[in-house]
């Protein structure tokens, strides 16, 4: 009897200890593993090459490494739905951008929901898209585009990275705008739609600005209008589409992190606190604006919702005017 009850005994310690031992693990303050993010694009993209700006100073200040996973496919959607699934306990971010907000307007039927599936945390970047001409083509400006278009009506094609992108969108703005019949040539991504602009193939585009950056400088590409609301630090000399004959234009291309929805407001907090000084710092400050875009942290996660939530709302009217048939 006395050994059963001492077996029973140290049974119950070893099963109390374990509970402790447990309990303790599980109260471990966040974070006390790697933390990855979650990039929606292929690796050497604007996208991509921001979040490494900023995924080593913010694993300095966690005191964790961070984790760039690229996760590309169907235009950032299939990253975007990786992380929409994933457990909301802090250690899977995602790169959310401007396409995000466009997807509700472009595909019939999504697996997440653009606002409610995520916790913003803070916008990181934004900066303007840039319309840009082969030097072959006789015009210099927005206006003379516009003229020479309309001369030669249905000659001209003008590139975007793809179908239902901002740049599209606002490739389809300008032609409704102004009248110009031209033909929308979609790539799968910048990269190869700067390819055949540089070669001639395609003759006009709207670009993001980064990639068409060294061309211009080279004298490959000539960069016609920003679009953003105002001229890009980096181009000052270039002028706005809005100041080219088409006022209130604007679009941006953007850049914010985000977490699942649900995970701990704590976690949020120190993110966002953790990213608003390192947007701060001079250094990732520079990086930044030599992709042509500039460090814009959210006040607060609750601004970058409002942002989000004011973008979803923006598309709807703009896709169904471009003529885009949600697939």
């Amino acid at each position: 009897m006395k050994t059963s009850n001492a077996r029973l005994a140290a049974f119950c310690w070893v099963v109390a200890a374990a509970s402790l031992f447990g309990s303790a693990a599980s109260a471990q303050p966040w974070p006390n593993k790697p933390i990855r993010i979650l990039v929606p694009h292929a690796a050497g993209g604007v996208t991509d090459v921001i979040t490494r700006i900023v995924a080593q100073p913010l694993g300095d200040a966690l005191g964790q490494t961070i984790i760039v996973e690229n996760r590309p496919g169907a235009s950032g959607l299939l990253g975007t739905e990786v992380a929409a699934r994933a457990a909301p306990d802090g250690y899977t971010l995602l790169m959310y951008v401007d396409t995000n907000t466009i997807f509700p307007s472009t595909v019939k039927q999504l697996a997440h929901d653009p606002e409610a599936s995520f916790a913003p945390i803070t916008l990181i970047a934004l900066g303007s898209h840039v319309v840009v001409a082969h030097p072959s083509l006789p015009v210099s400006s927005l206006q003379e585009l516009v003229v020479y278009a309309k001369a030669n009506p249905g000659t001209l094609s003008y590139a975007s990275p793809g179908t239902g992108s901002p740049q599209h969108l606002a490739g389809e703005t300008i032609k409704q705008t102004t009248g110009i019949d031209v033909t929308h040539i979609p790539y799968k991504g910048g990269g190869q739609a700067i390819g055949d602009l540089v070669g001639g193939q395609v003759k006009i585009g709207v670009i993001g600005m980064a990639p068409v950056i060294p061309h211009y400088k080279a004298g490959k590409l000539k960069i016609l209008a920003v679009t953003g609301g105002q001229r890009a630090a980096m181009l000052p000399e270039v002028p706005t589409v809005a100041e080219s004959g088409l006022p209130g234009f604007s679009t941006l291309q953007w850049t914010g992190i985000v977490a699942p929805a649900g995970t701990p407001p704590e976690v949020i907090s120190r993110v966002h606190a953790a990213l608003t000084k390192i947007l701060q710092q001079p250094a990732v400050i520079e990086k930044i604006a030599a992709l042509g875009q500039e460090a814009s942290p959210s006040a607060t996660p609750e601004a970058f919702q409002q942002m989000i939530r004011t973008e979803i709302k923006r598309w709807p009217a703009v896709v169904s005017a471009a003529g885009v048939k949600p697939e």
